[in-house]
């Protein structure tokens, strides 16, 4: 279904190492795996025919090289808030070894000691929201899944540990955008492949 109001699609950025072992990556800048960039490249058939007012995506190279490969690398303006959540001192660590040490935890409930909570992920997300609803036209960002997850939640007003609430695959395309007039901002598409 077509739409009148402006629309923002999410991609998330290619399979790397630690995205396939469940590791969780933040900050640490890991390059996407032979079949990540190949999914990348993919993108673009996916989007093909489509217009964008601009394209923005996060500093890693994981989701930037997702945006080149797609065909969007000299478009593409880099956001610092784009970032993924920051997992402090589980950086690198799969949910199961999280949990041996700490039973029970939760990433959207309980955060990451030394990195952030999802308070903070949700500043960030606002920031960006508030830039997007700026825009004027159809904009394409390239990020992580976690992050996404919590934009996708601000986006609809809901708090941030709702992102707990959507699931994203690597190379996903999610659209948000709006029902009836710009006071309805809803999930149009989520995690297509």
């Amino acid at each position: 279904m077509s739409t009148a109001y402006p629309e923002i699609y999410l991609v998330r950025h290619g399979e790397t190492e630690w995205s396939a072992s469940g590791k969780h990556t933040g900050r640490t800048d890991i390059p996407l795996t032979p079949a990540g960039e190949e999914a990348a490249r993919q993108v673009a058939s996916r989007l093909k025919g489509l217009s964008f007012s601009t394209v923005w995506s996060s500093p890693s190279q994981r989701a930037s090289n997702t945006c080149a490969l797609a065909g969007f690398g000299n478009a593409r303006v880099i956001k610092d808030d784009l970032a993924e959540w920051d997992y402090g001192a589980y950086e690198g660590l799969t949910t199961k070894q999280i949990l041996v040490e700490r039973p029970g935890w939760q990433l959207f409930r309980d955060g990451a000691p030394q990195g952030e909570m999802a308070a903070d992920v949700g500043a960030r997300a606002d920031r960006i929201i508030g830039q997007l609803r700026a825009t004027d036209g159809t904009v394409l960002v390239f990020s992580s899944s976690h992050f996404l997850r919590v934009l996708a939640a601000r986006w609809l007003g809901l708090p941030p540990e709702s992102g707990s609430l959507f699931v994203l695959d690597t190379t996903s395309v999610s659209v948000l955008g709006y029902e009836h007039d710009l006071t309805e901002p809803v999930i149009r598409k989520w995690n297509q492949k």
